[in-house]
């Protein structure tokens, strides 16, 4: 079976973003999208969700970080949608609460073409580097509505705003890559409207 790579860009005044993801990877990412910490969750990501990840962001940070993180979502939302395919043969539903010291977070996704973010996390501080956290959420809302795939995410415990926030792109990525992984009892599109 070959690899399912998607790749995707966006070109704006506010930001120039290119990103390429290998489902089927080993977790290497090279990151650079100007916000250290966004950086460090894109490889958070791409390693535990055994994805190869590349991201490359050039935005308008001495505005602040919003475009660059939001645009950023957006078109890693395109190259998933893109290396899925038209997901026969895929599980389309995965889940995942994953504890990181005192933080617990719960994910679930559904790649079933519907956009839509449940989103129940609160941060107690206000940046982690030079991240605003209230950008989280921006970030998985454009991931959602990009790839088209519905993501709950929840934080069920914690007090540290960088734990909190790694433990809900860890828990996301565990879910992405169950729910992209293949079950061989499934040969078509797991759905009764035969698309996804």
């Amino acid at each position: 079976m070959t690899n399912r790579i998607g790749k995707a860009a966006r070109k704006t005044k506010e930001t120039d973003i290119t990103v390429t993801i290998n489902l089927d990877g080993s977790g290497k990412a090279e990151t650079a999208t100007g916000i250290g910490f966004l950086d460090h969750m894109l490889e958070s990501f791409a390693r535990h969700g055994f994805f190869d990840l590349d991201c490359r962001c050039s935005g308008d940070l001495a505005v602040d970080g919003h475009h660059s993180v939001e645009d950023t979502g957006i078109v890693l939302g395109q190259a998933i949608a893109d290396a899925l395919g038209d997901k026969k043969g895929i599980r389309r539903y995965g889940h995942f609460l994953l504890p990181m010291d005192d933080a617990l977070a719960l994910c679930a996704v559904d790649l079933s073409g519907r956009p839509y973010l449940n989103y129940d996390c609160t941060f107690p501080m206000e940046r982690v580097g030079e991240l605003d956290t209230d950008l989280v959420k921006e970030f998985f809302y454009a991931v959602s509505y990009s790839a088209g795939m519905n993501i709950h995410l929840k934080m069920l415990d914690g007090q540290n705003s960088h734990h909190m926030i790694e433990a809900a792109f860890k828990a996301f990525a565990k879910a992405l890559d169950q729910a992209s992984s293949f079950d061989p009892r499934t040969k078509d599109v797991p759905s009764t409207k035969g698309t996804l």
